[in-house]
């Protein structure tokens, strides 16, 4: 039979071994002072060699002194020690034993330890016992249990006591004693670990403390089976780890990146303030109010620096987490009013984040001097306020207001933070915000002021327009149209179209826009208008083509360009034709007084800026009555619509009959423009009016001088039968010299044609293509004074070209008053 000093690890004779545990005494100082034959069997020392000396000599590391008065000092405030250590044998091989200290006094009350070792492998199970292992266990940080193989608990440490008190947990189920399901989780994965052995680690789990049940905490716990020598398992034990604080990071880091992703969805102030609501409810406050001053809201500019009582502030979002937001004293877009003592008036003149903990309704000034707010506060029991400022770039935009109630107790330095973090991501996105609401209201304005205020077409033509800006964040395109009087009693049309939208694209359109109605100016034809045009942007092209756009998002001025059509005519209501050209624009359509809709056949000419094909002019007869339609490619197409199937239906509105242009275009705008559009969208519709034969009187003159006079008398005959005497000495004066030019330094035929507008219009034409020059004779010249005198009693006067000469012609203004004529067609 093996003894016990040579008996393997796990014999049977193990448990005996605990009686010949080896005894040692120290005194104050830690020398040994009393040793026993089993210390003496142990470590190999005799009494007589290590009686006086120090025990720390014992150890396998011996540590220095400083470690040692530590450890002192630790023993006696902790009333022993009990751990694993690792000695040295006298014959130099180490040793782990099982050692137990515990303090003890002489009869003269001196301080001395009792030492009891024992090899760890000698230990019941293989390792450090319940004596070595309780005062560990018991006061270790996490919180410990042991429970049998009835999942009962038979032991709790200390920290998991403060929990639920012990009384509470001893001898009771799991069931007994945690939350519904808290204690299902536990159980079921216990039972796990009594079926198979293995481990469960880490299953977190939130759960309201005893203290505060409207408190809730999260921990981490793993499960572990326990076995005696022979493998039974004999139980559970589990530990449990408060992961509060990670929960809290995890989840402040999971809300932040909420944020980023739903605060500043829009360029929308209102609509950014209401995301910052919406984020920060109910994962942060209770009840969250976001007040932005009423400048900012409107684009403005805020001034720097503390914001007073002056500027007012509105309601811009708020959030709840009670439905309908009841605790709120106004409706989004009202006005905030704010006393001097509120912690929102204090935080605007700070700057500062304010925090009230603990909101006592009862001292608390900003609350008990407005009773309505009292009784909100204590229906709904909010015991924590926080206000942040909304600040961006140095500018204070407004503030947001922060209330908890017990659920989710008081404001912390951590949730500030937290709060401030969102706050001032919501803020860049407001001022943000704020400046494209700014520079989208320039942009409207100033495309608002680059098209046309009034459209009139005088005698000649009715006008209509309608103009829908992209669904785009700007609202600005570079869509055109334009009526432009022509000499003559003529009028142009013009309809354009450069690609992209923004400042950029409504620039360009106000440059083209101004360049056609300067070349309109020249009474140029379609076709050579559009061929200096497409020569100014090339030019323009060329010019800024190898500069760098302003930022990598802006389009160049070139690719700008590049996108650019246009379609120009002209109609004469005396010939009632109609001369048109365009660059790359969709054509037109004609709606004849019938009903019937036409496309005529009109080249489509390269878009402008590329300088490489002609234009060519079409010229058309148009009945009185009809209808022209000008529009852009955004009339037409939609995301789910081709330009086929837009054009069929233009077709099909415009021949919806109707009185005025407005009906006519009503019916357009809701057959086409069933959502926002793509891209800019434009219509002109023009109804056409010819000039008869009580507007328009014209002579065929001979090149003979002797026909001035004549041209006078005609002249005078035809002033005095539309009852126009007031204009009889100017225009025959104007006639004269303007015959008389025509027939010096022209060849014949001559025509002279009146035209009784708005303005009576004078035109002589003849078969030169010399252009007058207006001179300043000087006071010994014997000529050279017609057309200065022309141009002084003239309201304006200049040349134009015809295929077989030219035209010059005067505008007088027509007089005050005269002869009822309601009856005649002008």
């Amino acid at each position: 039979m093996m003894t016990s000093e040579n008996a393997p690890p796990g014999g049977p004779e193990r448990a005996s071994d605990l009686a010949q545990a080896a005894t040692a005494e120290l005194d104050g100082q830690g020398r040994v002072i009393a040793w026993t034959r089993a210390a003496e069997r142990l470590l190999g020392y005799r009494a007589e060699e290590i009686l006086q000396r120090p025990a720390t000599e014992l150890l396998a590391i011996p540590g220095d002194a400083a470690k040692v008065a530590a450890m002192a000092r630790w023993c006696r405030a902790a009333g022993g020690w009990g751990g694993s250590v690792a000695a040295r044998h006298r014959d130099g091989r180490n040793l782990q034993l099982a050692v137990q200290a515990t303090p003890v006094l002489d009869g003269a009350g001196r301080e001395r330890w009792s030492v009891l070792a024992l090899e760890e492998w000698r230990l019941p199970g293989g390792g450090v016992n319940q004596l070595v292992l309780e005062p560990f266990l018991a006061h270790a940080p996490v919180g410990m249990a042991v429970l049998d193989t009835a999942l009962r608990y038979v032991w709790v440490n200390d920290a998991l006591e403060r929990l639920i008190p012990l009384d509470r947990r001893l001898g009771k189920r799991v069931a007994e004693v945690l939350p519904p399901l808290e204690a299902e989780a536990f159980d079921e994965r216990m039972r796990r670990v009594l079926a198979t052995g293995k481990p469960v680690m880490d299953y977190e789990f939130r759960s309201p403390t005893y203290a505060d049940p409207t408190q809730e905490r999260s921990y981490s716990a793993s499960f572990f089976g326990l076995s005696d020598s022979r493998g039974r398992r004999i139980g559970i034990w589990y530990m449990v780890i408060d992961v509060t604080e990670r929960w809290r990071a995890q989840e402040r880091l999971a809300l932040l990146n909420d944020a980023s992703v739903r605060i500043g969805s829009t360029l929308d102030v209102t609509r950014t303030a209401q995301e910052l609501a919406d984020v920060a409810v109910p994962a942060l406050a209770d009840f969250v109010a976001v007040d932005l001053l009423d400048s900012v809201l409107r684009g403005g500019e805020p001034v720097p620096g503390p914001v007073d009582s002056t500027p007012v502030l509105r309601r811009s979002g708020q959030q709840s987490v009670h439905e309908g937001c009841p605790e709120a004293a106004l409706a989004v877009g009202e006005a905030v009013r704010r006393s001097p003592t509120s912690p929102i008036a204090r935080c605007l003149l700070t700057g500062e984040s304010l925090v009230e903990p603990v909101l006592d309704v009862a001292t608390s000034a900003w609350v008990t001097e407005d009773a309505a707010r009292a009784g909100v506060i204590r229906e709904f029991g909010f015991r924590s306020v926080m206000v942040a400022p909304v600040q961006a770039r140095g500018i204070t935009l407004g503030a947001a207001t922060f209330f908890r109630s017990r659920r989710l107790g008081p404001f912390v330095a951590d949730d500030v933070r937290l709060a401030e973090e969102l706050v001032a991501r919501a803020a860049v996105c407001v001022d943000n915000a704020r400046r494209f609401t700014r520079e989208r209201t320039a942009a409207r304005v100033m495309q608002q002021n680059l098209l046309p205020h009034e459209l009139t077409g005088g005698s000649a033509l009715e006008v209509a327009s309608w103009y829908f800006p992209a669904d785009a964040p700007s609202g600005v395109g570079g869509d055109w149209f334009d009526v432009i009087p022509l000499s003559g009693a003529r009028v142009a049309l013009v309809v354009g179209d450069v690609v992209g939208h923004g400042l950029n694209a409504a620039a360009t359109m106000g440059r083209l826009r101004t360049a056609v109605r300067t070349l309109a100016n020249l009474d140029l034809p379609p076709d050579e208008l559009l061929a200096r045009l497409d020569d100014l942007v090339t030019g323009l092209v060329k010019t800024h083509g190898s500069e760098p756009a302003a930022d990598a998002g802006s389009p160049s001025v070139a690719s700008t360009f590049m996108g650019a059509t246009c379609l120009y005519a002209v109609y004469d209501p005396v010939s009632r034709r109609c001369s048109m050209a365009r660059a790359g624009h969709l054509p037109p359509l004609i709606v004849r007084p019938d009903g019937t809709v036409d496309s005529p056949d009109l080249p489509a000419g390269p878009p402008l800026g590329l300088g490489t094909l002609p234009f060519e002019a079409v010229e058309l007869e148009l009945a009185e009555g009809s209808l022209i339609a000008l529009y852009t490619n955004g009339l037409l197409t939609t995301c789910d619509r081709d330009i086929g199937v837009g054009l069929s239906r233009l077709s099909t509105a415009l021949a919806v009959p109707g009185p005025a242009l407005q009906d006519i275009g009503g019916n357009v705008v809701d057959a086409l423009m069933t959502g926002p559009p793509a891209d800019d969208a434009a219509l002109l519709l023009a109804r056409t009016h010819a000039l008869d034969t009580h507007q328009v009187a014209s002579w065929e003159l001979p090149a003979d001088p002797a026909e001035v006079a004549r041209a006078r008398t005609l002249a005078g005959r035809q002033l005095s039968e539309w009852g126009m005497d007031e204009l009889l000495f100017t225009t025959e004066l104007i006639v004269s010299e303007l015959v008389t030019n025509a027939i010096r330094h022209a060849a014949g035929p001559i025509t002279l044609r009146l035209i009784r507008q708005d303005a009576l219009i004078c035109e002589v034409f003849d078969t030169s293509s010399t252009s007058p020059r207006l001179r300043h004779a000087r006071t010994t010249d014997e000529g050279g004074r017609g057309l200065f005198i022309v141009a002084q009693l003239a309201r304006q006067w200049g040349t134009r070209y015809t295929p077989t000469g030219k035209i010059i012609w005067t505008e007088q203004s027509m007089p005050a008053a005269g002869p009822d004529t309601s009856g005649e067609p002008f």
